[in-house]
């Protein structure tokens, strides 16, 4: 097995006027799992049908690939559950399937959408291509190795249809995409801001006002991450050594917080822990200095900011949030756990803290405990591979 992860991300608009997207996304697997599968459907129209449309190709689609089952299956079972037009007699919806295996080798299953765009170090990659006819449908498929910080861009018509009538004549050539793409390319950029920054360029074309339903989905091949983050003190005493040789002992990136937490730290690492006074958000406590921890923040209030922070990013659909530039501790963690992480341990001491005793304060333990658990399924959601562990 290598050292690399299969990330994913995307980010749809909605044409004007509708409550719901045509276009759908499914992704299975993802991280370090052996297979993972994204799926973009794009249903006829716009709307609720093309919402219907769109959803079960995406899911017939994403459950067959990833379960092993042979293209030619997959395609004929999309061609007899789902209607096609009565009117216009083409597609009931188009599909795009990225599909990677051990994080080794990619399979690109294309039909009717933009062709795939994929950049090799940032440039463009031409990857090889066979075609031929499964259900009537011309199907284009590609099988090649990967290579760490390859990215894969599929996208429904409607990035391409950016800007007709209004900055484009023909709207945003696929070879402007890619040129955009490259040009805004950097190794740590991740999945989702990659989708993001290109959707957001198909509405400033669109001028705010799409014509239709817009969808960039991003599969990025990177190297592992991992990050460890422990907050509150263990349950007793004679457990400070244990949790603290635990955790540093993890390779990756260390996050301590809470003040009792990172004295203890302190103590254990005999450095001293300098307090800042910086308030880049005054709802936010200061973070800390200390050597040999790469980020050391306050407990409670910095973890439910970073829980807003998660929840707001799975439901969202642009790429314009507030922790992605601000310093306080909440931004930071979020930048480091939502963009940069691959693998998540948490450390989680069971101690009450008397502070949090004060009947004025809606702060109890089992808020802490909730917090974790509840940041920690959104984590999951976003791909990444979580650890919990307490003390």
């Amino acid at each position: 097995m290598n050292n690399l992860w299969t990330e994913t991300g995307y980010v749809s608009l909605n044409k004007t006027g509708e409550q719901l997207c045509g276009d759908r996304v499914e992704v299975t697997g993802g991280g370090e799992a052996n297979h993972t599968t994204l799926v973009l459907a794009d249903g006829l129209g716009s709307g609720v049908k093309a919402n219907i449309l769109s959803t079960l190709t995406s899911k017939i689609l994403c459950t067959m690939i990833s379960g092993g089952m042979p293209i030619e299956s997959c395609v004929e079972t999309i061609a007899e559950t789902l209607p096609v037009c009565s009117v216009r007699k083409v597609a009931y919806s188009t599909f795009s399937i990225i599909s990677v295996t051990d994080n080794e080798i990619a399979e690109l299953i294309q039909f009717d959408n933009p062709e795939i765009i994929v950049l090799r170090g940032g440039v463009r990659y031409d990857y090889p291509m066979t075609t031929r006819q499964i259900a009537g449908k011309t199907i284009h498929e590609s099988r090649f190795p990967v290579e760490e910080n390859d990215v894969f861009i599929a996208m429904s018509d409607g990035a391409t249809y950016a800007g007709v009538g209004h900055a484009l004549n023909h709207g945003w050539q696929r070879e402007n995409i890619i040129d955009f793409a490259e040009a805004n390319y950097l190794p740590g950029n991740s999945a989702k801001y990659i989708a993001g920054n290109i959707v957001d360029e198909c509405n400033r074309l669109y001028e705010g006002e799409p014509g239709d339903d817009t969808t960039v989905a991003v599969v990025r091949i990177r190297a592992r991450h991992p990050v460890n983050l422990m907050i509150g003190p263990p349950s007793t005493k004679d457990q400070d050594i244990k949790m603290m040789n635990l955790f540093f002992a993890k390779q990756g990136e260390k996050i301590i917080c809470g003040g009792t937490t990172a004295t203890i730290a302190s103590r254990y690492l005999h450095r001293d822990l300098k307090p800042t006074l910086d308030y880049p958000d005054p709802e936010i406590p200061p973070i800390s200095q200390l050597e040999g921890v790469d980020l050391v923040t306050e407990g409670v209030v910095t973890i439910s900011r970073v829980l807003k922070y998660a929840e707001d990013f799975l439901n969202g659909t642009d790429l314009s949030a507030s922790w992605s530039t601000r310093r306080d501790g909440a931004s930071l963690i979020a930048r480091e756990l939502f963009e940069k992480a691959t693998d998540i341990n948490f450390f989680v001491g069971r101690a009450i803290n008397p502070a949090h005793q004060n009947p004025d304060l809606p702060i109890t333990f089992g808020i802490k405990i909730q917090l974790i658990e509840n940041l920690a399924k959104c984590l999951e959601k976003m791909g990444k591979q979580i650890k919990v562990s307490y003390f």
